[in-house]
């Protein structure tokens, strides 16, 4: 019986296309954290895996290397992916591929997750439409980035499903992977709590025993509490002891809902361009007006998207600017918006339309996330950074500083510790002599991807090596 019900999930259509596109974006999956969009994101990952590796792993104390002569040791986001990779690391040696594979495989699960909660708890026609557009979403680059972020969707998205599924079964097991589930979701990732909101309908849900209502309800109350305890004590306990923040924790509403509105033009490009470009935008807009005309018929689709998206709002508003600069803000909010896409979707006269404006769909979001498959000549010459240090006799333990303004990328590829900020920084009177005194040795000038040429006239420091892509200084007595 189980070898038949493997057999059977196995010949689903979305099987072969998770399959597919797993393979599809294997490819580059070597390639440094260098990517076009979003590398000094990666590396602020990579750097807590890589000294976890190099210091023995201990998990509860993330550890990055743009902190100056810090220890680095501060409050980030629940560093799972981070440790999965320390601990891939441990029996292979450390590479920081590891965390795009790692990412890409979660993700691949999370969508296979998510077509069976649409197909059994939400909307059962809209589940192929709807987990296809999702895999040429913006989850079609961002899942074989080195970022939590369809990570933890993915992990939260699983929890949810066995969750429902123990309210049908009764079986306890459903339930202890649900906690596990939700409550590394939301601890991984945050903002991730606002899918969390639509489950309150449950509470009103008569077709299942009360006892199992408790339970779920129990287990989405010790995951909320968890994440707060964790986001809410641990990190800022971290960033005091300490002496370092690194995590933003968000905005007031009022100032969030300002900065919204100064960057409207941005905020709304992250809908029709970010999440599901031109086409998938076009369908989503559909959707939500057949959503709106079909709300009696479809209660329970309409409120899981109504509640959904209320509850993004708040997300939006409490990172006002950031969401409109970063496009990965979006990324949680995808499979909403492919659920809605979805849906429109299934009023296709033939299932060939359907096909057919799915490829569509799905081709305009490939072809334009094609250019974050390669790396940049501009960037790639800094993965030797490190490598010309050591030739030059740098220590390990040596601190740099490098004009890559906040982008910590630069300091991941010298494989040290130090600072990272802007010419006008570093060129500040007295400056220079200020962090020698905290322990800098070496000044990396990055003179075009990350930075730009520093005037080194009469400042105390000694040029030992240039390429196309920066300069190597030494301090000088």
């Amino acid at each position: 019986m189980a070898l038949e019900k493997m057999k059977s999930k196995l010949n689903q259509p979305i099987v072969f296309w998770i399959a597919i596109f797993f393979l599809i974006r294997c490819i580059g999956i070597t390639n440094p954290p260098l990517d076009v969009a979003h590398n000094w994101r990666q590396t602020t990952v990579t750097m807590v895996a890589r000294n976890y590796f190099e210091s023995g792993g201990h998990f509860f104390f993330p550890q990055i290397d743009v902190a100056g002569e810090k220890t680095g040791i501060t409050g980030m986001e629940f560093p799972l992916l981070n440790y999965l990779i320390y601990l891939v690391s441990k029996v292979f040696g450390y590479a920081h591929w590891y965390g795009r594979l790692i990412n890409l495989i979660i993700s691949s699960f999370g969508i296979y997750y998510f077509y069976l909660l649409v197909k059994k708890h939400i909307h059962d026609s809209s589940a192929f439409p709807s987990a296809m557009l999702l895999l040429g979403s913006i989850w079609f680059a961002y899942s074989r980035k080195i970022m939590p972020d369809t990570f933890a969707m993915s992990i939260l998205i699983w929890g949810i499903y066995q969750g429902l599924e123990y309210l049908k079964s009764g079986k306890n097991w459903k339930l202890l992977f649900s906690i596990i589930g939700i409550t590394l979701g939301v601890l991984c990732k945050l903002p991730m709590i606002f899918a969390v909101v639509p489950l309150a309908l449950l509470w009103f849900d008569k077709s299942h025993p009360r006892m199992r209502i408790y339970a779920f309800f129990g287990i989405l109350a010790l995951a909320v509490g968890l994440s707060f305890l964790y986001y809410f004590q641990w990190v800022p306990y971290l960033n005091e002891k300490f002496g370092f923040v690194h995590f933003f924790m968000g905005k007031s509403v009022q100032i969030g809902a300002m900065e919204i509105l100064a960057n409207w033009k941005d905020v709304i490009e992250k809908y029709y361009l970010d999440a599901l470009h031109f086409t998938g935008f076009a369908a989503w807009l559909v959707g939500l007006l057949l959503l709106w005309k079909h709300k009696n018929q479809q209660p329970t689709l309409f409120y899981t998207i109504a509640l959904a998206t209320l509850a993004f709002f708040g997300i939006m508003l409490k990172s006002g600017t950031t969401f409109a600069i970063h496009s990965y803000y979006i990324v949680p909010f995808a499979p909403v918006m492919a659920l809605v896409a979805g849906y429109a979707l299934t009023f296709c006269k033939t299932q060939k339309i359907q096909h057919i404006l799915l490829f569509i769909i799905i081709a305009e979001n490939v072809l334009n996330w094609q250019h974050d498959f390669r790396i940049k000549p501009a960037y790639a010459g800094f993965e030797k950074l490190g490598g010309h240090l050591d030739s030059l006799g740098a220590n390990r333990k040596d601190l740099i500083f490098v004009n890559s303004k906040e982008v910590p990328t630069t300091l991941y590829f010298a494989h040290r510790k130090g600072w990272c900020n802007h010419n006008d920084w570093i060129m500040a009177p007295g400056r220079i002599d200020s962090l020698a005194n905290l322990g800098l040795k070496w000044i990396v000038v990055a003179k075009t991807a990350f930075g730009e040429p520093l005037p080194s006239n009469n400042l105390p420091i000694i040029q030992r090596f240039e390429n196309e892509h920066y300069q190597i200084y030494s301090l000088g007595k």
